[in-house]
């Protein structure tokens, strides 16, 4: 007989990240609404669908998939003080052999922006991903604009490395897009470049 598997979280100070469930569908959808006008210039154009209780079932299940298989650790940020949903953070794209890499990407609501959260989330998935997945190398990237995302990720250990020309489709264009990386065994010095 197979025993369950283990709850899936990680803590932090102030913070669990953990897996979205289907009981979060409401927070969830009440916060990315209230927090639209604050995030969507940074994120593709949402579905037509996109705060419906079908598309969060499908992003539910999508992410058990991802666990399950390796491929991606989509979680959410749930204030541990009184369980409210903050945010979200993904490393996505996960890739094993010669590479032991991952991409991170992340958003926060609006009323919890600038509190530290966000930052205490990256340093505690990036740390996750070096130690317990192995992980050698995490990227991510933003718009060159995004002065807040760029803060967050230097204050969290990564480094500026360049930029991708037409990375993303952002609000509905293709967007420039500067990267970043943090690597487990990081010798790299601070760098004004960016």
């Amino acid at each position: 007989m197979l025993g369950r598997k283990r709850k899936f979280a990680i803590q932090t100070d102030r913070l669990t990240l953990r897996p979205p469930q289907h009981g979060d569908f409401r927070a969830w959808a009440d916060l990315r609404r209230d927090s639209a006008d604050f995030l969507q210039m940074w994120e593709p154009v949402w579905a037509a669908d996109h705060l419906t209780r079908k598309s969060f079932t499908n992003r539910v299940y999508w992410a058990q998939r991802s666990i399950a298989a390796d491929t991606a650790v989509p979680l959410f940020l749930i204030r541990r003080e009184d369980g409210m949903l903050t945010g979200a953070i993904t490393l996505d794209n996960i890739r094993r052999g010669p590479a032991q890499s991952g991409t991170l990407g992340y958003w926060i609501g609006a009323p919890f922006a600038r509190q530290g959260f966000m930052s205490e989330a990256i340093v505690a998935l990036v740390h996750h991903a070096f130690h317990k997945m192995d992980l050698s190398r995490v990227e991510a990237a933003c718009l060159p604009e995004n002065v807040a995302s760029r803060g967050v990720l230097e204050r969290s250990g990564f480094k500026y490395e360049g930029v991708a020309q037409s990375y993303l489709q952002i609000a509905g264009r293709w967007r420039n897009h500067v990267l970043y990386a943090n690597l487990r065994a990081d010798r790299r010095g601070k760098t004004g470049a960016g």
